[in-house]
């Protein structure tokens, strides 16, 4: 394939991402509850919708809410939203108000569910789960494309992202990092950007990080792009510039 079309091909992968948000296509990926014993019953789901319109209507200003709400143990959800770092405010209640719609539709009975798409993410559950690492719900997408000298590029990929990793879990109040690296062949450039939910310690994020950028090379050997999208931590490289702001 020349330069020109994988640069468009590229690009077309960024704007169908785009799309899919903005017009609340299917998510990058969601789950619901599957056990009996995780039924919602009608006062959760009063409390849980309750619960979303809250989180919903706070997240955009932070780009990160959570909370509980109940009466009791047995009906008290615990949910949160998370936008990408580099999503704007407006970007990120629309898209917290469609994964909160969409996650009901799709999960209308289940007391547990996640859904995430390209600008948030979005779960809740019945037991409180905030501080702690997500290993359940994981996601993992992959550009199409190989590159040319894949020990060379899995090297560099994990050595940006380690340290956006670390610059993430320590030097952002946000748990967000981005950043670029010139790749030794050409004139390509790596991409790349590590976020955690906010709910964790500094100390558990970049465990959590560590975890999904070790995965990688496992998921997406030789890729041209790929991503990790967990339920609290998510680490993405590509070879175009795909942030937002």
């Amino acid at each position: 394939m020349s330069s020109s079309r994988l640069t468009s091909s590229l690009y077309l992968l960024a704007f169908a991402l785009l799309l899919q948000n903005v017009l609340g296509t299917d998510p990058l990926f969601s789950r619901c509850s599957s056990t009996t014993n995780s039924t919602a019953t009608s006062s959760y789901k009063t409390s849980l919708n309750v619960l979303m319109g809250s989180i919903n209507h706070l997240a955009p200003a932070e780009g990160f809410a959570l909370g509980s709400l109940g009466q009791n143990n047995l009906d008290r959800p615990y949910g949160l939203v998370l936008c990408r770092g580099d999503v704007s405010p407006s970007d990120c209640r629309t898209c917290a108000v469609i994964a909160a719609r969409e996650i009901r539709k799709s999960c209308p009975n289940s007391k547990r569910a996640i859904i995430a798409y390209d600008n948030c993410l979005l779960k809740y559950s019945d037991t409180d789960f905030f501080g702690q690492i997500d290993d359940e719900n994981k996601f993992y997408m992959w550009n199409v494309n190989n590159v040319s000298n894949p020990v060379l590029f899995t090297e560099k990929t994990i050595e940006l992202l380690s340290q956006l990793a670390t610059k993430a879990s320590y030097n952002s109040k946000k748990l967000y990092a981005a950043g670029e690296m010139d790749l030794p062949e050409g004139s390509m450039k790596l991409y790349g950007m590590t976020h955690c939910t906010r709910d964790l310690s500094s100390a558990d994020c970049k465990k959590c990080l560590d975890g999904a950028i070790g995965e990688l090379p496992r998921v997406a050997y030789g890729k041209a792009g790929a991503r990790v999208v967990g339920g609290s931590c998510m680490a993405i490289y590509e070879i175009y510039p795909f942030v937002k702001a």
